[in-house]
């Protein structure tokens, strides 16, 4: 039996990017599934529609593997995800990831580093606040609303994991300034690519 048929006799699901292509060593497969700190950068943009709303939501997003819930569309700089992403994430000292949920994926919080860093939850009605310090971990099950604040006086860091491949943009609380905010970013969008349709049909 192969590798491949042993994969897919154990394994519920199959992916392309788990077989070796013929073309290349193993050397050559596995280096191309390793991301290393010194080819990445803090992306302060992929949440920058936030900030621009409040600079207390003022963050970035370092991403290893798949892209993450933030709205980044591609990287190619990252490895492939299958089952989950994988990212790290600044929050510098008061500065806070707003009141959101997921439906689609458990989200799973590592502090790596830390002096008080805040977590909020909400779940019909019920409302919960704990701090985390270096190397706490808590998973939030798809459905809760979680939203977390750096509190202490030195930015914050932690991984932040995805229990799907590319997850969907979260939710904010009905009535949330940002979830107006992205409603309307989409209208302007939507209306931003009518007008590109109307235009290329008229040039035709």
């Amino acid at each position: 039996m192969s590798v491949t048929e042993k994969i897919a006799q154990f394994a519920k699901d199959w992916f392309p990017t788990w077989e070796k292509p013929k073309e290349k060593s193993l050397q050559q497969w596995i280096e191309s599934r390793i991301a290393r700190y010194e080819t990445r950068k803090y992306d302060w943009d992929a949440l920058k529609f936030q900030a621009d709303f409040d600079p207390k939501y003022r963050r970035a997003q370092c991403r290893y593997i798949g892209t993450g819930a933030t709205g980044v569309a591609s990287d190619t700089n990252t490895i492939p995800s299958e089952h989950f992403t994988f990212s790290t994430m600044i929050l510098p000292a008061g500065c806070e990831g707003p009141l959101h949920v997921h439906y689609d994926a458990e989200e799973v919080f590592f502090v790596l580093r830390a002096q008080k860093l805040r977590l909020f939850f909400e779940l019909d009605g019920e409302t919960f606040d704990t701090v985390l310090k270096d190397r706490d971990v808590v998973s939030v099950p798809p459905g809760v609303f979680r939203g977390l604040r750096n509190e202490g006086q030195e930015e914050a860091l932690m991984c932040v994991m995805l229990g799907v491949a590319k997850p969907n943009v979260p939710d904010y609380p009905e009535g949330h300034p940002l979830m107006e905010l992205r409603k309307r970013r989409r209208e302007i969008a939507a209306a931003a690519a009518a007008e590109r349709e109307k235009n290329a049909s008229a040039a035709e």
